[in-house]
């Protein structure tokens, strides 16, 4: 019952006790082959006992006391004098397990890793460390791998902002095929020409790829992926809308009768309320009380326990504002040359004085958030804003702009309608969004040079025009993009999951058990599915990853 599958073993006693069991058996094979020479020989030198432990029987240990022979190799020329036989399906060489409660090991190591794995290990009977676990895990033997037609190419970090290797993919059958340490084009280019029946590459449009695909293989052909690029025409498109933003506030009617012009009420330097004001001025209007009753300095100096310089000053001055010194001076500072642009953009609804201190940042404020934060809350607060509706944000029109038409709602298309209507560049914006959004999902790559070429003349939108550049730079790789049905969402769903293995074994996974983990078929556990081409409506393919996770989904943004 206990070796019904393994031939050549006969059990002579089994013993049982509270916590054990112990299982006497020896083997019955009259020879053996050398493992040297593979030689076969009959001829006993000895035998000793070997005792594997075996999976538990109803909760108790099972250990196998099997008596093994050691033959004499009969080739004369083997370096091997001696062997000791192994029993296929019960024993290995050094193993102190059975087969079968290795593979189950093994089993468990690879569903749970290593601390999990450990703790279930011991729930069944058969306890182990997690170090034992790993290692039953690196020794596995990598699979049989054949060289891919169709690679694809993408980076994974190692260490983020500091490490990146390279991973590769069958896009075909969906299964890593290696990892490369690095990113470096002359890495991916070596790779690429050990293996010269590759014919398609997919990549993304990173500089150091396009180099190692050229390189390693130019017979293949590069196809760039389809969601990297709507992903970067979605964020050009949200700069060009951005730098349009003063276009969305309606421009309102002028009035019938001009309001007469209200006088400018006297600005004083001491904010009303403010303890410091306050407190001058109370100090003020006392001293010159007492002046006036005809107290002399001095004494009023005593009477109010001040120094004399300080009754001097205030008897001088007529009015408490003449005290205007030191921090209520009106000084120039480095904010004064962009507010007018903050007051501007506050009239505009920008009411968010961290977002307007990114906007002068990027036109080269040098200093930090605090003193916008003091500009908005004590001046800007104060300032009526112009009435009527609030336009919408910069991003909201963006994503109108890159939703298929027929998936707005009506009151999203009316204020989309009514903010190309006030801007004649958002217009054209518009349509070469939803003229490269038909190319994508109808794979038209013929036209995209046209596209380009209309893009260009954009002089009004200068990010489009920049994104129709770069794009000239990988012109083929383009065009092939938005005509093959290949693409490199695989790639990016295989990134996915080394960051989950590197989270599990919180940032223990190297490089080596990254490569071991990701690219064995026992470790895999994906299923070879058909290439999808498009989703559902023809969108652009769902291929997002989480390194690259755009602030715009273009899956559910594309335009005709």
């Amino acid at each position: 019952m206990l070796f019904s599958s393994v031939e050549g073993v006969f059990v002579e006693s089994v013993e049982v006790t509270d916590t054990s069991v112990r299982v006497e058996a020896c083997t019955t094979v009259r020879r053996a082959a050398c493992p040297g020479c593979g030689c076969w020989s009959g001829r006993i030198h000895g035998s000793y006992l070997r005792f594997p432990r075996d999976l538990p029987a109803v909760g108790k240990f099972v250990v196998v006391s099997l008596r093994v022979r050691r033959f004499v190799c009969a080739e004369d020329s083997c370096p091997r004098k001696t062997f000791a036989e192994q029993v296929p399906g019960l024993t290995r060489r050094f193993g102190r397990r059975t087969e079968r409660l290795r593979s189950t090991l093994v089993s468990v190591g690879l569903a749970l890793a290593g601390r999990a794995g450990a703790r279930m290990t011991d729930t069944f009977g058969a306890p182990v460390s997690r170090n034992t676990l790993l290692r039953l895990i690196a020794s596995l033997p990598d699979p049989p791998t054949t060289t891919p037609r169709v690679v694809g190419v993408d980076e994974y970090a190692q260490r983020k902002g500091h490490i990146y290797g390279t991973v590769l993919v069958d896009v075909e059958t969906r299964r890593p095929v290696d990892l490369l340490p690095d990113r470096e084009a002359d890495t991916l280019a070596a790779w690429l020409a050990e293996r010269p029946g590759i014919e398609i590459v997919c990549r993304d449009r990173a500089p150091f790829f396009a180099e190692g695909a050229t390189r390693g293989a130019p017979q293949a052909l590069q196809v760039a992926d389809r969601w990297h690029l709507w992903h970067n025409l979605c964020e050009a498109a949200e700069k060009c809308v951005y730098q349009h933003r003063g276009c969305l506030r309606p421009v309102p009617a002028p009035a019938d009768q001009p309001q007469e012009k209200a006088e400018p009420a006297a600005s004083s330097p001491w904010p009303t309320g403010h303890r410091f004001a306050e407190r001058t001025r109370a100090k003020h209007a006392i001293i010159h009380a007492l002046l006036d009753a005809g107290h002399s300095k001095r004494s009023v100096a005593r009477q109010l326990g001040m120094t004399l310089n300080t009754i001097l000053r205030f008897s001088r001055a007529t009015t408490p504002e003449e005290l205007f010194t030191g921090q209520w001076q009106s000084r120039a500072t480095k904010l004064d040359p962009y507010k007018p642009y903050l007051d501007q953009r506050w009239q505009e609804g920008c009411t968010n004085a961290w977002k307007l201190w990114e906007e002068i940042k990027e036109q080269g404020y040098p200093r930090g958030y605090g003193s916008v934060r003091d500009y908005v809350s004590r001046t800007l607060r104060g300032k009526p804003q112009p009435v009527g509706p609030r336009p919408p944000s910069a991003r909201a029109v963006t994503r109108w702009i890159l939703t298929r038409p027929d998936a707005l709602n009506e009151n999203d298309r009316l204020h989309l309608k009514a903010a190309l209507a006030n801007c004649p560049e958002l217009a054209v914006l518009a349509e070469h969004v939803r003229s490269f959004a038909h190319m994508l999902t109808h794979l038209q790559g013929d036209q995209l040079p046209d596209w380009i070429a209309a893009a260009t003349a954009t002089t009004e939108l200068p990010s489009l025009r920049r994104f129709a550049q770069h794009l000239e730079r990988d012109l083929d790789a383009v065009i092939a993009g938005l005509s093959q049905p290949w693409y490199s969402g695989v790639v990016e769903g295989h990134v996915n999951r080394i960051k989950m293995l590197k989270r599990q074994m919180f940032g223990r996974a190297g490089f080596e058990s990254s490569a071991s983990a990701s690219c064995s078929t026992h470790r895999s556990q994906v299923r070879s599915r058909p290439q999808r081409v498009q989703n559902h409506q023809g969108s652009p393919p769902r291929t997002r990853g989480a390194k690259d996770r755009p602030p715009l989904q273009p899956s559910n943004r594309v335009g005709r």
